[in-house]
């Protein structure tokens, strides 16, 4: 057909004037148009008597058979027009070319949102990949392996007390330390021998159920870490240093206390019974009575719900928030003072990690809070409305915070008071740490977390009670150049206490768990020399 009219075509225009060769074309072109309207799948008068179509979605289906792809048109109306695949190729009433374009789009959105949807799952459920311990010769390994765990004790001692000199170490700060070269002998001690027992007994929701929001997050922070970490932890009870007691002060309030009873016995005696279950089932706790288990409590009434059993009350190497030297429960050098760590984002432990620069701190101190305790109430009474230098408050007034939030004036200052409240211990200390501003601890009993190890005069100061009258004295008496270098150490000793999803060397989980290790150590030695 094609060629035919090729020829006709050919002989008309050497032999046709003109005009009659346009006249000739409109007929070629009438006949076309009717012959492909002849050709659609459904009479022309389908077609055009049919409703004004809406196009309600494309969607891409997939052929197994042949791999082929094709558009499926989704038609709604009064009277629905389908068109199935099945007939001949659907006649598009929009521009091709417009929508493949907005397919692509919507295509490219899906993928986003898919993509986005994996990442948020991934950060929630991805399993934590612990840094590698680090690389020990094989017969040194040969050698920790024949080690019973006293006599791992006793080597870790005798390494430690002939550390070599630290001068500088690229993971450390040594104005921050008492020692840093004993510090970095034992934390490489205990990255070397150390493994924990925890133990399986106890049910859900106050044992192996960490709380990690709030002040009290801290025990959930380290039970967390604890039960996750591939390298400390052990399931051979015999091979252990130390041995975890798993429960979290925290949610043992929510799930045995009566509120508003007053009444603290019912916790003590639930821990009582426990201790008394492991002792009875395992030979562990009766073989030290004790020395070598150890517990983690932020709650304030951490230490007074201990009281029920003599030997947990007494020989239990305990990590507590609530570290008050003069009520006799926690025992400074055998105890351990927990950091009180506010969380308030599961997901982002460190969000607003940061202060600003010297230069950019015109408030010389800093407090605001509820009027816990005796201390709070007497810095209101000499310091609140008297000073224009030194901003003290009772709870943070609204006017103010609509100005200037809480973190944002503890970026401001250059001294973040922290004083006691019902109980020595206060989030603050690490909050002002956060936020690069110098604390100012006001809790004449309380032992500092990580004493042992970091100089706490290099970071902060440490005011009398007695001597809140004399606050701004004292603060202007520090020399503009001593506040510097103190500022720039709380920068320094800021990882010390920080938590991380993954942990890092020398963090928070580190820095207890070496204290820990530490009174362990030093208990071991007591044994042996008496």
């Amino acid at each position: 057909m094609r060629k035919f009219l090729r020829r006709i075509v050919v002989v008309l225009f050497f032999r046709v004037n003109w005009k009659k060769l346009f006249v000739i074309g409109t007929i070629l072109t009438v006949f076309r148009v009717v012959f492909q309207i002849y050709s659609l799948p459904n009479p022309l008068t389908e077609w055009i008597t049919s409703p004004p179509l809406d196009v309600a979605s494309y969607q891409r289906l997939i052929n197994h058979g042949n791999k082929s792809r094709e558009l499926e048109l989704s038609v709604t109306s009064d009277n629905q027009l389908k068109m199935s695949k099945h007939l001949a190729p659907v006649v598009l009433l929009n521009s091709t070319a417009r929508s493949n374009r907005l397919m692509r789009v919507m295509e490219r959105r899906a993928r986003l949102l898919r993509r986005r949807r994996r990442k948020r799952q991934g950060r929630i459920l991805e399993k934590i990949v612990y840094p590698p311990p680090p690389v020990v010769p094989d017969h040194l390994q040969r050698f920790i392996a024949s080690l019973t765990p006293n006599e791992a004790l006793a080597y870790a001692r005798s390494e430690i007390e002939k550390a070599p000199l630290v001068t500088d170490d690229p993971g450390l700060y040594a104005p921050l330390f008492r020692n840093i070269s004993n510090f970095k002998r034992s934390y490489e001690m205990m990255e070397l021998l150390l493994k924990v027992y925890i133990y399986k007994e106890g049910d859900r929701p106050i044992f192996h159920e960490p709380h990690l929001l709030g002040i009290y997050s801290s025990e959930g922070w380290f039970m967390k870490l604890m039960e996750e970490n591939p390298y400390f932890v052990t399931t051979d009870p015999e091979k252990a240093h130390l041995f975890y007691l798993p429960y979290s002060s925290r949610q043992l309030q929510m799930a045995v206390y009566v509120p508003g009873s007053h009444n603290l016995r019912p916790l003590s005696e639930f821990l009582r019974d426990y201790v008394n279950m492991l002792a009875a089932k395992y030979p562990f706790w009766n073989r030290t009575h004790g020395t070598d288990h150890f517990l983690v409590a932020c709650h304030d009434w951490g230490p007074y719900i201990l009281k029920d059993h003599e030997e947990l009350i007494r020989n239990t190497i305990k990590a507590l928030c609530n570290a008050d030297i003069s009520e006799g429960i926690f025992k400074a050098g055998k105890d351990v003072s927990l950091p009180e760590t506010a969380i308030r984002n599961i997901g982002k432990p460190l969000v607003n990690v940061g202060g600003k620069r010297v230069s950019q701190r015109p408030i010389l101190a800093f407090f605001a809070g509820n009027m816990h305790g005796p201390v709070r109430p007497k810095l209101l009474k000499y310091w609140s409305d008297r000073d224009e230098d030194m901003k003290i408050y009772g709870p943070l007034p609204t006017g103010v915070s609509r100005i200037m939030s809480y973190p944002e004036h503890m970026k401001s200052s250059k001294f973040c008071l922290c004083p006691m409240g019902f109980e020595v211990n206060s989030p603050r200390i690490v909050e002002a740490i956060y936020y690069e501003c110098v604390p100012v601890i006001i809790a004449d009993n309380l032992a500092l977390p990580f004493d042992e190890v970091l100089d706490w005069s290099a970071f902060s100061l440490i005011v009398s009670e007695e001597d809140i009258p004399k606050l701004k004295e004292i603060l202007l008496s520090i020399p503009l150049r001593r506040y510097q270098v103190m500022q720039n150490n709380v920068k320094r000793v800021q990882k010390h206490f920080h938590w991380n999803a993954m942990p890092f060397r020398f963090d928070i989980f580190h820095m207890i768990l070496h204290s820990i290790w530490s009174r362990r150590l030093n208990q071991f030695q007591e044994s042996q020399i008496s």
